[in-house]
């Protein structure tokens, strides 16, 4: 009996390290680091932005290929989920199409005792999308802020001279991202400037492809998205830094050029500098094979030529097309 319950004793202790190991993993793993799956791959979690979420999975599965024992696992959710991921330990790479907040960078130093650091992987011209058969072919930043803000006065196609058939009264439809998007932030900021604000009555959608898929539906809608998600039922409108200014489409060349007046780098974020796979894994990124992908995802690559290739911690001094 005594032997028996020792060998039971035994047993429990074995389970109990066993777990505590497991737990140990997985504190190690909520640190920044890779973490390892019982099949013995490597798994980087990637988690964040839906406007990269696209170029995230398109990077992971060609990675897959390259380093077949380590998987990058991407899920989107918006910039805000990717910061929080990476603020209590999910996540080993945050996706944000938008800069961490001070407020933000505060936290994550407080709760890991490293500051952030952004990673510079593309840039992305924010396209303002509406159906293919409306007239509208070019448009000012003003009258954009005037669509859009709360104290703007375009409130109809007729404000911009179009009669839009099939919409009552003529009437605009707004479609915006809802507000843990880093494409909200940055598109109120870019249009409305700091103190800005939406106007209310915006359908405010989870992601940049029901952004572009509900204009694609709506004959009265106006919404802005990545140019990435261009499908061929919408338009993507030329836009004027100011009236009688040239006019200019999104694309990567005016992009790069810095021309484009609604463009902004893609970030991705570590806790501290990274380290071992994932270190790796951003490297390639950065390289020409995954810049490659940045430009056959729709998206803009980085450009030695004009600067656009620095990272920075404290998320605040990377190189921005101005």
């Amino acid at each position: 009996m005594q032997c028996e319950m020792a060998r039971n004793n035994c047993q429990m202790k074995n389970a109990l390290l066993a777990i505590s190991l497991f737990l140990m993993v997985l504190m190690v793993g909520g640190c920044g680091s890779s973490r390892y799956h019982a099949s013995g791959r490597t798994v980087i979690q990637n988690i964040g932005s839906d406007t990269m979420v696209n170029l995230a999975q398109a990077w992971a599965e060609e990675y897959a290929m390259v380093q077949p024992a380590v998987s990058v696992e991407v899920s989107g959710g918006g910039s805000g989920t990717g910061v929080a991921a990476l603020l209590n330990g999910t996540a080993d790479i945050a996706n944000c199409s938008r800069r961490m907040e001070p407020d933000e960078i505060a936290r994550v130093k407080a709760a890991t005792g490293q500051e952030p650091t952004l990673h510079i992987v593309g840039y992305d011209a924010l396209a303002i999308f509406v159906r293919k058969d409306n007239p509208l072919e070019e448009i000012t930043m003003e009258q954009l802020a005037a669509i859009y803000g709360e104290k703007g006065r375009i409130r109809s196609w007729s404000d911009l001279g179009i009669q839009m058939a099939g919409c009552r009264n003529n009437e605009m439809i707004l479609v915006s991202r809802q507000s843990n998007s880093g494409t909200y932030f940055y598109f109120r900021e870019a249009i409305l400037g700091n103190t800005g604000d939406f106007r209310l009555g915006t359908l405010d959608l989870h992601g940049s492809k029901d952004v572009v898929e509900l204009v694609s539906r709506t004959p009265c809608a106006i919404g802005y998205s990545g140019m990435g998600y261009a499908t061929s039922h919408v338009k993507m409108i030329r836009i004027a830094h100011k009236p009688g200014e040239p006019t200019y489409a999104p694309t990567v060349e005016n992009t790069q050029a810095g021309t484009y007046p609604i463009s902004r780098p893609l970030y991705m974020y570590t806790v501290g500098e990274p380290t071992d796979a994932v270190k790796k894994y951003l490297d390639w990124v950065q390289a020409e094979a995954g810049q490659m992908l940045v430009r056959t995802s729709g998206y803009v690559p980085r450009n030695k030529e004009t600067g656009m290739i620095e990272s920075s911690r404290n998320g605040g001094k990377g190189a921005d097309i101005e």
